[in-house]
């Protein structure tokens, strides 16, 4: 039986870089039941990253994560990793003013936001509909991500340092026995002294393995299209337009447009795939928002984002399962956090604090412990 110091369970981006930080704290395994990682959530994200997104905690990881993501380590990947583009938020008359407060909750958190006129919102996407845009609001330092290079890059990183990572190795067994985890995966046993799970949308699975309560983990289903843009327009420069009430966004993926409804459809952990109405309603609210004729779907499919309750990422030690640390609920922004978030974990799991830049921001253990799950629970009573 091979012994390790940490086990992670689940090769998407989450486990992938956690992987990467944790082997350089102790021998590190990496278990994955597909024949290749990121096959589910990460191979299906829409390579977005902007702080203007998500609740505060969410934009506090996302800030932190982006000097990793424009200037990653020397040697770390082939090719830069992110490059910058804009988000353009729009609202109609009756969504301006909810668009207003988030601006400004997000500009209190030092994101660089500007109001533009609905002519300079036409100027930035000539396909929008002027009577759609009372209120536009530009993030002009986003990134797109290379995704599929991120979750490389961490793998190739992780096995340069020495890290095992095995695929087709489901879990489907977990004992602890004097401090120490017995991993049944496959036909192979493992021991490790701490498990991280890091299992996307099957992590309330892996908890009930080691014996822990549920994090309330709800995987909702998210679908995506491309099509081809109008003959003859340039749509690289165009932002990512997204809907103040995100109904849909819109966005140049090389030399198609993607879009999604938005969709948030619960549904049981999966090789998920996509609804023909979501599709059907996907490529509605993009042509009532613009003048796009979209004639045909060049392809069309669909990710599970898994939420708990109050939506911000679950990063910390089981309160009763000693050993077992979860890294789950990344609802969305996985791809875009990663790098804070693996930090985050390596540090709680071998130093039992938070990196000094996180704390600098204002993140608390307490803001992404599992605990705060139960301590909500009890205090509505659910």
């Amino acid at each position: 039986m091979q012994d390790y110091d940490f086990a992670v369970i689940g090769a998407g981006i989450a486990g992938a870089s956690a992987a990467y930080e944790l082997q350089s704290r102790g021998r590190t395994l990496l278990l994955e039941q597909e024949p290749l990682p990121g096959h589910h959530t990460t191979g299906r994200s829409a390579a977005f990253s902007f702080e203007s997104y998500g609740n505060r905690v969410v934009r506090l990881l996302t800030h932190a994560a982006r000097p990793f993501l424009e200037d990653s380590p020397e040697g770390f990947a082939q090719h830069p990793l992110a490059q910058r583009c804009s988000v353009l938020w729009i609202a109609r008359s009756e969504q301006v003013q909810r668009l207003v407060e988030h601006a400004k909750r997000v500009t209190a958190d030092g994101v660089n936001l500007s109001e533009v006129s609905t002519a300079e919102a036409l100027l930035m996407c000539p396909v929008l509909r002027e009577d759609q845009i009372a209120l536009g609001v530009v993030e002009e330092r986003a990134l797109h991500i290379d995704v599929a290079g991120l979750l490389e890059a961490y793998l190739a990183g992780f096995r340069a340092r020495g890290g095992n990572l095995t695929t087709r190795a489901g879990v489907t067994g977990l004992r602890s026995t004097g401090g120490t985890w017995e991993v049944c995966a496959g036909d192979t046993h493992y021991r490790a002294r701490v498990i991280v799970n890091a299992a996307g949308a099957w992590a309330d699975e892996i908890g009930a393995l080691a014996g822990a309560q549920p994090i309330g983990l709800a995987p909702l289903r998210r679908t995506a299209i491309t099509f081809e843009p109008p003959a003859g327009a340039t749509i690289a420069q165009w932002p990512c337009v997204v809907d103040a009430d995100e109904a849909f966004y819109l966005k140049p993926e090389g030399a198609q447009l993607l879009a999604s409804p938005c969709d948030e459809t619960p549904f049981p952990p999966c090789d998920i795939t996509p609804d023909e109405l979501d599709i059907a309603v996907a490529v509605d609210r993009v042509m009532r928002a613009t003048t796009l004729e979209i004639r045909h779907v060049q392809h069309s499919w669909a990710g599970l984002r898994s939420f708990v309750a109050d939506r911000v990422p679950v990063i910390g030690m089981d309160p009763e399962v000693s050993g077992f640390f979860w890294l789950a609920g990344q609802g969305g922004v996985g791809i875009m956090t990663a790098p804070s978030a693996a930090r985050a974990a390596t540090s709680l799991i071998a130093d039992g604090a938070l990196p000094e830049d996180l704390k600098t921001l204002g993140i608390t253990p307490e803001m992404l412990a599992p605990s705060r799950l139960a301590l909500r629970s009890e205090a509505t009573g659910a």
